[in-house]
């Protein structure tokens, strides 16, 4: 192993305990609050779940950065989903949803991080929207809708 091979690795054990070591602030760890230790399990088990998924957005957006030409600030975890919880949908008056605003610049970086872009919000908008309003509407409704479909002209 080369010396900034030997580096890296060291700063990457380093990153892992400080981020197991913070798991109290950015996960609300301050203390269990359950009533049996099978809850107590299962709520390290999602935590730890959280530190995988953080550790890979994480990864990822080291990645994009040390691909661009400067260092934007907008590629740290908490920025990021910041800036990506404002992608939001809104119900129309005629009872569609849409997105609310257009993705901008950065959230586009931030997405192409992922391997994600654009349209592919887009098109996980319109299947939310759809799946709004179906759960939205009366069963009678549903089955109407479901034998018009089956029907063969």
């Amino acid at each position: 192993m080369t010396a900034s091979e030997a580096l890296n690795l060291y700063k990457s054990r380093d990153i892992s305990e400080k981020l197991s070591g913070s798991d109290k602030t950015f996960l609300g760890n301050r203390s269990f609050r359950v009533a049996s230790s099978q809850a107590a399990e299962a709520k390290i088990f999602i935590q730890f779940i959280a530190l995988i998924i953080r550790a890979r957005i994480y990864t990822l957006l080291r990645k994009r950065k040390a691909e661009m030409p400067g260092k934007p600030n907008y590629l740290s975890v908490p920025s990021a989903l910041k800036e990506l919880e404002k992608i939001e949908l809104i119900r129309q008056p005629n009872g569609n949803y849409k997105l609310d605003h257009a993705v901008t610049a950065t959230q586009k970086v931030i997405l192409g991080a992922f391997g994600l872009d654009e349209e592919w919000i887009k098109a996980q908008a319109r299947q939310i929207g759809k799946d709004i309003q179906n759960a939205a509407m009366p069963e009678e409704q549903k089955d109407d809708d479901e034998d018009a479909e089956n029907e063969e002209y």
